[in-house]
């Protein structure tokens, strides 16, 4: 199923990576303690402008940070959409 959202201008569509429910040592991580994904999937990637040409495209991993973007819902999913300056690094 192809996802209808089309980021205008320089913004990009990010469906972040679940967070960690366990520990390398086998500590279950209780959802109270969860911290906020900053990793995820870049889903679909803006135009950029007449200034500004994308350098992230669709399918790169990228790590953002803990407050970046506005989070929304779309179909019963989880997304973040944000500047693409807001990105510190393609992994």
């Amino acid at each position: 199923m192809a996802l209808n959202i089309k980021p205008l201008s320089d913004r990009v569509l990010i469906e972040p990576v679940a967070a960690e429910t366990q520990t390398a040592s086998g500590i279950f991580i209780p959802d109270t303690a969860k911290e906020k994904p900053q990793k995820g999937i870049v889903v679909a990637v803006g135009n950029g402008n007449k200034d500004y040409d994308m350098t992230v495209k669709v399918g790169d991993t990228v790590l953002y940070g803990k407050y970046a973007g506005t989070e929304l819902k779309f179909e019963g999913k989880d997304y973040l959409i944000m500047k693409e300056e807001e990105i510190f690094a393609v992994i």
